[in-house]
């Protein structure tokens, strides 16, 4: 087990995991005794926007995946001129569907500290004049969604949700929404239709959620860690929070270390930090494992091998390595582990999610699971590598979300990566790792 260095040790910078081992966290009166909802009264007494120029300048981008710029997100929404009352409603939708394959940083979030959410909900909903707010959370997350409602339940008892919110006149009704399990959700507009009742599949954009969302009215769609981040913002200010993280990707980011790590778990980092200092905080390899390959934001994003252990884990560095660093869902893969099998194992699971609503995500991961049964049952051929390639072609940038997108990045990166390890299978100097009867419907 490996120590980390005193300088590896400064990088961690709890702000939003700070509450999660004091004794009964998720209770709002431990809430309340570590400073919870101060910063709600501080926004009340403030003007929405200056609230949202404030997100603005702290350069909090959205923790989700697309890492958009928030008070961007924010100001998009359509306001009525001299500060009169919205003539159309607004709302907020929390996007808490945590479904990508290694991506575990929203749900202990819910789980041990839910009022900080809360009082994100809040403060957003009074920035975009919003009365009615969302959180929408993903089915099978049942213990996160009973501690969310309690938590919900003791805001209202306590004056902070409802009519009259602290005497400010602002009113806001908070309602926790539990979805049927459908990765597909997590794309806001999937989302959006889910919430009002109809088959969860992404709408055609435009128009956009900004101006057209939830009802046909005006809608901000944020994950759990964008949303949690803006009470800290509100105390901190905007200049506090620029101190952590890089110039373009500002703040603190839960990196979900898995896999082949000593110490896997949750690790609240600035921005920036590199792999090799993650892998120094979570104990270092588990023994007899060295580094292959891994995946800087969930399965949806561009593998990165050993070669990439000092790139700085912010927007725009990962970016220039050729990956995205989406949810920070960071997976750790040794030189036992094999990227042909890891790819098709995502592969099976976004063709299971696909809503089927787009040609080319329906089809095109129907037959590259196909595609990868042969090659692993020892029945693959060169030609296959091209059908792979040529698929991914069709469905990148042709589909109606990013799930035909993301399901692309393990089949394009492990083959720019990892070619050989397919020509292995095909060539019979690896052994078959199918059997025939899981080949079956392959050909």
């Amino acid at each position: 087990m490996t120590t980390p260095r005193p300088e590896t040790l400064a990088k961690l910078t709890p702000v939003l995991t700070k509450r999660w081992l004091s004794p009964d966290a998720w209770r709002i009166g431990t809430y309340e005794r570590l400073d919870g909802y101060a910063a709600l009264r501080k926004a009340l007494g403030a003007h929405p926007d200056d609230l949202i120029q404030l997100v603005k300048d702290s350069g909090l981008r959205g923790r989700g995946g697309a890492g958009f710029p928030t008070g961007l997100k924010w100001g998009f929404i359509p306001q009525e001129p001299d500060g009169r009352s919205p003539t159309r409603p607004h709302y907020l939708v929390v996007n808490a569907d945590e479904g990508e394959p290694g991506t575990c940083k929203d749900l202990p979030l819910m789980t041990h500290d839910p009022h900080s959410l809360i009082e994100g909900v809040i403060i957003a909903s009074y920035a975009i004049r919003a009365n009615r707010a969302y959180i929408y959370i993903r089915g099978e997350a049942v213990h996160a969604a009973r501690r969310l409602r309690h938590a919900v339940q003791e805001a209202y008892a306590r004056g902070y949700l409802g009519r009259n919110i602290l005497g400010s006149g602002f009113d806001l009704d908070l309602v926790v929404h539990s979805g049927a399990g459908a990765y597909i959700c997590g794309e806001e507009t999937a989302l959006l239709d889910s919430l009002e009742g109809f088959r969860g599949q992404p709408r055609l954009r435009p128009p956009f959620p900004a101006t057209h969302g939830l009802y046909a009215s005006p809608t901000v769609v944020n994950n759990v860690g964008t949303i949690a981040s803006v009470p800290y913002i509100v105390s901190g200010g905007a200049d506090w929070w620029r101190t952590m993280g890089t110039e373009k990707s500002s703040g603190p980011m839960i990196y979900s270390l898995s896999g082949r790590v000593v110490n896997p778990g949750q690790y609240e980092c600035s921005m920036g930090i590199t792999l090799r200092e993650l892998i120094e905080l979570a104990g270092g390899m588990q023994p007899g494992h060295s580094l292959r390959f891994w995946t800087p934001g969930g399965s949806s994003t561009p593998l990165l091998t050993a070669e990439h252990l000092d790139v700085p884990l912010d927007f725009e560095e990962v970016a220039a390595a050729g990956s995205i660093l989406g949810t920070t869902a960071t997976q750790i893969f040794s030189d036992q582990d094999c990227p042909v099998y890891a790819t098709y194992r995502w592969l099976e699971f976004y063709h299971h999610e696909s809503c089927g609503k787009c040609t080319p995500c329906r089809e095109g991961n129907y037959w590259m699971v196909r595609v990868y049964r042969r090659i692993l049952s020892g029945q693959g051929t060169q030609e296959d590598l091209d059908t792979l390639l040529d698929t991914c072609d069709n469905i990148l940038g042709r589909s109606f979300c990013g799930l035909g997108d993301g399901a692309t990045s393990p089949v394009t990166s492990s083959l720019k990566y990892f070619k050989q390890d397919y020509l292995d299978y095909i060539e019979g100097r690896t052994a078959p790792k199918l059997s025939d009867k899981q080949l079956v419907g392959a050909h």
